[in-house]
């Protein structure tokens, strides 16, 4: 199949920038929609790349703006409901949006994002039971050309997840840790958008599902520790019993920003692990985390910040 125009929908997430951006070079034409193309400028720079103000919502503007595409590919996704973006609108009834609008507007090869272990019949949470929903909805679409990935946690050096905890440690000479056993098998933001960009050269890619995962598996507290000590720093990091992890959860979820919540806790109960890599069967060998993000870490440990002074210092 001969794709060279794409629509993307969650584009200008933080899978989205770095696929945009390796679409892009490799010389496809995408059309990127977002409600607010003015806050995402730095996409105009990219060659071949349109933003398109557009409610990806609305099944009319859908299936005008794919019009005229050959694929589309959809990250819509979040990990925290917020007003007016529940899991069930986002996750299972948007994928059903997007189906009947590719139907509509004539696009034959559809790429969906899903999550590692999304079930609609056994999910523990509303992110994986809505995730499991919105995938068995593309994955029903036989009329349609469609190829689903199903990732871990996903890391690069812009990401919220590993950062985030970064700064927590930063911060804090003591982390209280939920979920401390959960399991995950961190994969590379690069990798995962090459999983994409090999999808829509090989057709044998259709109809199927691919689970994503990084080289190593972490316990959760393993996890953490392994970012403190990339940081250069000594924390204490104490994993907290299954109550005391769902207290926390009960706690954090009444903040205004949500950052833990009792539907992340009841994600973290399945092990965020491939039974079956598919980055070995579509040929990519996956990066660790160690070898990209040890070295982004250890520019920010006090040790070479302290360095960095010191050359200053000498200049002056």
């Amino acid at each position: 199949m001969s794709i060279q125009r794409i629509c993307v929908l969650g584009g200008t997430g933080f899978v989205g920038r770095h696929l945009a951006a390796r679409l892009a070079n490799a010389g496809y034409q995408l059309k990127v929609l977002t409600r607010h193309p003015q806050r995402h400028r730095a996409f105009e720079l990219l060659p071949g790349v349109t933003l398109v103000g557009a409610d990806v919502h609305d099944p009319k503007a859908l299936q005008e703006q794919l019009a005229g595409c050959d694929a589309a590919i959809n990250l819509v996704g979040v990990l925290h409901e917020q007003s007016g973006q529940s899991f069930r609108a986002v996750h299972a009834e948007l994928p059903g949006k997007l189906v009947e609008s590719c139907r509509a507007s004539g696009v034959k090869r559809l790429l969906h994002m899903s999550a590692l272990h999304a079930d609609a019949d056994t999910g523990p949470s509303q992110y994986l039971f809505t995730k499991g929903e919105g995938e068995r909805t593309v994955m029903a679409a036989r009329d349609l050309a469609v190829t689903c990935f199903k990732p871990s946690i996903i890391f690069a050096p812009d990401d919220d997840f590993y950062n985030k905890f970064a700064n927590l440690l930063k911060s804090n000479w003591i982390l209280p840790l939920a979920c401390p056993n959960a399991r995950f098998a961190p994969v590379y933001v690069g990798d995962v958008v090459q999983a994409f960009e090999t999808a829509l050269g090989d057709d044998s890619t259709m109809g199927k599902s691919y689970e994503l995962c990084g080289p190593q598996v972490y316990a959760f507290k393993a996890l953490v520790e392994d970012i403190a000590r990339m940081l250069g720093l000594e924390r204490r990091v104490i994993g907290l019993s299954d109550g005391l992890s769902q207290l926390q959860a009960r706690l954090f979820g009444m903040l205004p920003v949500k950052i833990f919540t009792t539907d992340n806790y009841l994600s973290l109960q399945v092990d965020s692990v491939c039974d079956c890599n598919g980055l070995e069967e579509l040929g990519i060998v996956p990066h660790s985390v160690e070898g990209v993000m040890g070295r982004y870490f250890a520019d920010q440990s006090p040790r070479r910040r302290y360095d960095a002074l010191r050359r200053l210092a000498r200049r002056a």
